[in-house]
């Protein structure tokens, strides 16, 4: 006997037990109650075709014969039907059709095609690199997100990879390789992790501007941290006519956004604490110097080991993300003073974006509302003091007025107003 169960979205799905006792779903999706009624009937021919080992019934075989291959693939693996097979086509497999991906994607940069490769790894430990992708299910792509999280990856991390999976295994059901994407419905949350987040506060950028070992790595901090540049992207693509002296602002091109629309670039204003390390690298630059940082230019350059030697020489321990929070320190910084609308423009992301990922609640942000409580409580015990006053003189003024007017007479009245008739 085979039943229907209802999920959260309109989704449903047929349940029943094999005749070796083994429990079998078929998740249908989002179908109608008479589609889904229309679905169990005929699993149910099936399994009663099965149980007797019986042909099937000729209605239930030409039902069979016509329904699309998502569907004739889930009765297949709850073994209810034959698979179907190609003559020309041999299934594919999961680590040809994730490294073909990747190829196929020659303007990737290369942070994204670090991650998608790391997501091809966890992909290919986990399922097996021989593994035919029709033959991953909803339920194997459920097991995968519970085994990422078993292994100690937080929910942020857990959540990038489905969302790279489920990238993966969309361009596979646009090739016509699978006939649903099992990522499609797995639970990926939010990203944002504020246990990473870190508020790098002035007098630590003071801190870290003096332990540089020279002017251009104290301008790659600045631009970081006054600039609210993305490293070491934006700051390589800075140029030397970027910088508008006599306007008061920078040209920033972004690599990373540049696909989106107006995304490629941003202007920002050239701030005060950025000026004297620009000039002075101005100064310093060789003649016909094009960009304005010139160190970490080759392929295997790495900011990060450096400036974690920074911080060790300034005896500061490194925070999480350490450019990241450099930049969404500025932001917060800067949203204390302008218009989210126009932090956003100079940052280079949305309203939303910055409240999830840069946005941070700080030390000041506390002092700040503690101090403007203090100065208040002085001036709201004077003003309610003098209503104090006001209220007790018309208490005892009022009675002895009555009190010497004996013509006047003051009926008992309750919260009801007084009507006239």
């Amino acid at each position: 006997m085979a039943t229907i169960g209802n999920d959260p979205g309109g989704r449903r799905r047929i349940l029943f037990v094999g005749p070796a006792g083994k429990r079998h779903t078929i998740r249908l999706g989002k179908v109608s109650e008479r589609i889904a009624q229309t679905i169990l009937l005929k699993v149910e021919s099936l399994l009663a075709a099965k149980v007797a080992h019986q042909p099937v019934d000729r209605e239930t075989a030409a039902w069979l014969a016509e329904i699309d291959d998502r569907l004739h693939d889930r009765l297949a693996r709850a073994e209810l039907a034959p698979r179907r097979t190609s003559a020309t086509t041999a299934p594919a497999k999961l680590d040809a059709f994730l490294d073909g991906y990747i190829k196929s994607r020659a303007k990737l940069k290369p942070n994204t095609t670090r991650n998608l490769e790391q997501t091809r790894r966890l992909l290919t430990d986990h399922f097996g690199a021989q593994r035919e992708l029709r033959g991953i299910s909803e339920g194997d792509a459920d097991g995968y997100r519970e085994k990422l999280l078993h292994d100690g990856y937080s929910p942020a991390t857990v959540s990038r990879e489905i969302k790279r999976a489920r990238q993966y295994f969309k361009a596979a059901l646009r090739a016509k390789l699978v006939d649903a994407n099992p990522f499609a419905d797995v639970k990926a949350e939010s990203q944002a992790n504020s246990d990473r987040d870190f508020f790098v506060t002035r007098q630590t950028a003071q801190a870290v501007l003096d332990a540089c070992p020279d002017n251009e790595w104290r301008l790659i901090f600045a631009l970081s941290r006054f600039g609210g540049l993305r490293c070491p992207s934006e700051h390589l693509a800075l140029t030397w006519n970027d910088i508008d002296w006599e306007h008061d602002r920078i040209h920033v091109r972004s690599p990373k956004t540049e696909h989106l629309k107006g995304g490629a670039s941003r202007t920002i204003p050239l701030f005060p604490e950025l000026r004297p390390y620009l000039e002075e690298q101005f100064e310093r630059a060789e003649p016909g110097t094009v960009h304005v940082i010139c160190r970490a230019r080759g392929p295997n350059s790495n900011l990060r080991t450096q400036f974690t030697r920074i911080l060790e020489a300034a005896k500061i321990p490194a925070w999480p993300k350490l450019f990241h929070n450099l930049r969404a320190s500025r932001e917060t910084e800067l949203a204390d003073e302008f218009p989210i609308h126009v932090v956003c423009e100079w940052i280079g992301n949305s309203p939303d974006v910055a409240r999830k990922h840069y946005f941070t609640v700080t030390d000041d942000h506390f002092a700040k509302a503690a101090a403007q409580k203090a100065a208040q409580n002085p001036a709201q015990s004077v003003h309610a003091g003098s209503r104090t006053d006001s209220h007790d003189e018309s208490e005892t003024a009022a009675p002895l007025a009555f009190a010497n007017d004996a013509t006047v007479q003051v009926p008992p009245r309750g919260v009801e107003p007084r009507f006239s008739d």
